[in-house]
């Protein structure tokens, strides 16, 4: 493209990109619709809510999973064992002297 005596190459490039979202339906128990009902009244739109909820529960389960996990191995490991009963020996001490 000309423009006097300058000239300009336009480009364009495009990416067009459709997340169709996975439709889905369920039953919803008394407490379910209740809960749904006040995340609605909070200004959600029931497809938000739900999604919202569905990640945050999956979230937490990870997290308590992760807890598990940790509580295993920590369980497992005989020096920390024995460095937490000595520090309760120690306390117990501590505790009849005072």
């Amino acid at each position: 493209m000309r423009f006097g005596q300058f000239q300009f190459l336009c480009m364009t490039k495009r990416a067009t990109l459709r997340v169709m979202a996975q439709p889905i339906s369920v039953r919803l128990d008394d407490e379910a619709l209740r809960a749904l009902t006040q995340l609605e009244a909070a200004g959600m739109t029931r497809s938000e809510a739900i999604r919202v909820a569905l990640i945050e529960s999956a979230a937490s389960r990870r997290r308590k999973e992760a807890l598990a996990a940790e509580v295993a191995a920590l369980e497992a490991d005989e020096d920390d064992r024995s460095e937490m009963q000595a520090v309760s020996e120690l306390m117990e001490t501590l505790r009849a002297s005072g």
